[in-house]
């Protein structure tokens, strides 16, 4: 009788599975990942459906966000850059989209282990870069309207902070993909790959514990911080203003002129909290399920569930390019010139007047807008 190898009842056992993956690829999925059997073919084309809609929308949504304001003088901004380098990330998560797809579609993957590698190594990019530039984002908010005077960015310390995004997400990018600390693998549905956080030695979940920290806890902290700040800042200014309009026995301290510069700065502070709305509705999946898988009961990831979160992040990158159109108004007015099948109606600002005092203003609203 024929001697039967481990190796040949491992590519025996995995292809019973169902699972359409080569048998050398499987020496990098876990264990608890090969217990099941392969997802309906149904479940991979749907999926495959759904990135294909997510691609083209967000990279045609961030690379309209990326051209305009990059191309818009009254957009070119300190504080747009944060804008211009979250839709950046965003198009990078798009970028490698492609591979998901045909993956989908061959009901496994194809391009093997270096593939993964490169896929997960965007998804880090752009994830981590993402959360600190959504930090960054409330830090610039903070200061350009709690502080309106000494507080804003300059152009050169706005793209300082871009970089030092980049930067931030770099060790936590370039360790796993080096092997170096941690690592990346295949998820549930082995078409798509991120860090592995389902091994059970201590270096992999000391990683995920520091990923967890650095890349969603410190973010989350920093954002809730300046926003709270900011609220309560407005908030004790709007008091004090209608306290001593009440004293005074007129309607209101403010000329209709710093009316509308201080609606266009809500509405500008309105943007950036609804993107940090949608940070935590992208990553709080994938903190909940790394964190089970690395700490918790496994059991309850089965492979469907893994794939989860990489929708909500997909998804959010599709949404973030219409936080900008809905309450950005620069950005209505300019997609309002540039595309005016658009139907979007935003007036123009109102003209100001010549005098020294005037134009100062006119400064101040430029570069906080």
């Amino acid at each position: 009788m024929e001697n039967i190898t481990a190796f040949d009842y491992y590519k025996y056992e995995h292809r019973e599975l169902g699972w359409n993956t080569p048998a050398d690829y499987m020496d990098y999925v876990h264990p608890h990942w090969r217990q099941f059997e392969a997802p309906n073919p149904f479940l991979h084309y749907m999926l495959g459906v759904f990135y294909t809609g997510f691609m083209f929308a967000s990279l045609i949504g961030n690379g309209v966000v990326i051209w305009v304001f990059a191309s818009a003088k009254s957009l070119q901004t300190p504080s747009n850059l944060f804008v211009i380098n979250l839709a950046i990330l965003d198009f990078i998560m798009m970028v490698k989209t492609p591979v998901f797809i045909i993956n989908s579609f061959n009901e496994g993957p194809i391009w093997g282990k270096l593939g993964c590698d490169i896929f997960a190594l965007l998804g880090s990019y752009s994830g981590i870069g993402g959360a600190a530039t959504n930090a960054a984002i409330a830090f610039d908010r903070y200061r350009t309207i709690a502080r309106p005077f000494d507080g804003k960015l300059n152009r050169t310390q706005a793209l300082g902070l871009c970089v030092l995004c980049w930067l931030y997400a770099t060790p936590f990018s370039l360790m796993p993909f080096f092997n170096i600390w941690g690592r990346f693998v295949p998820e549930g549905f082995l078409t798509t790959c991120s860090f592995d956080y389902i091994s059970d030695d201590i270096s992999t979940k000391y990683f995920v514990a520091t990923v967890f920290v650095t890349s969603y806890v410190l973010p989350m902290t920093c954002i809730i911080y300046f926003y709270s700040q900011l609220v309560s800042h407005v908030r004790q200014h709007e008091e004090s203003l209608r306290a001593q309009a009440k004293k005074m026995n007129v309607e209101s301290l403010r000329s209709s002129k710093d009316q509308n510069e201080t609606s266009a700065e809500i509405r500008i502070a309105k943007v950036a909290i609804g993107l940090f709305a949608m940070f935590v509705i992208s990553w709080t999946p994938y903190a909940i399920v790394a964190l089970i898988c690395a700490f918790g009961n496994r059991a309850l990831i089965t492979p469907f569930v893994s794939m989860l979160p990489a929708l909500t992040c997909k998804a959010v990158a599709c949404i973030d390019p219409w936080i900008y159109a809905i309450n950005h108004p620069r950005y209505r007015l300019e997609l309002q010139k540039r595309m005016p099948w658009f139907c979007i109606h935003e007036p123009e600002p109102p003209k100001t007047d010549s005098s020294s005092v005037s134009s100062e203003k006119t400064v101040a609203t430029n570069e906080t807008s």
